[in-house]
């Protein structure tokens, strides 16, 4: 039976929302769940392209709706898209490792937000051997995947 973090991933769309002008963009989970044919938005008001695709600024810019995002913001900013997210009817939330913070997490459950936190996203998308299913491995071995 997949765990809850397994099964954020079943979901068919997703916003990525990174501020790579200050602390990085989530663009390996970004370019795994592209592979794996979800639909994916790049959400990130500092910069124009992410992986040669143009971004948006915010989640209210997208094209359509979404059903979950990931969120890999500063942590100062985590609390703020965990309620923009909520605002735009995204009830599915990863808050990418060491982002979160107790105001995001208090918002997330008062708002009826799932959040996903306290692991990389990334080792639930990649396969073959590397850093990301090693970590998965681990995980896995320890009860905490």
């Amino acid at each position: 039976m997949p765990t809850d973090r397994e099964r954020f991933w079943e979901h068919a769309s997703f916003a990525f929302v990174g501020h790579a002008a200050a602390k990085g963009f989530p663009a390996t989970s970004y370019r795994e769940a592209r592979k794996l044919g979800k639909k994916v938005f790049p959400v990130d008001p500092s910069v124009a392209q992410i992986e040669g695709d143009a971004t948006y600024p915010d989640l209210k810019a997208l094209p359509e709706p979404v059903e979950a995002a990931v969120l890999e913001v500063p942590k100062d900013e985590t609390a703020k898209w965990v309620g923009l997210a909520a605002d735009a009817g995204i009830d599915d939330v990863w808050i990418h490792m060491n982002r979160d913070t107790p105001e995001a997490l208090r918002l997330a459950r008062d708002r009826g937000v799932n959040v996903h936190t306290g692991t990389c996203a990334v080792m639930y998308l990649v396969s073959g051997f590397n850093v990301h299913t090693i970590h998965g491995f681990i995980n896995k071995a320890i009860g905490k995947y």
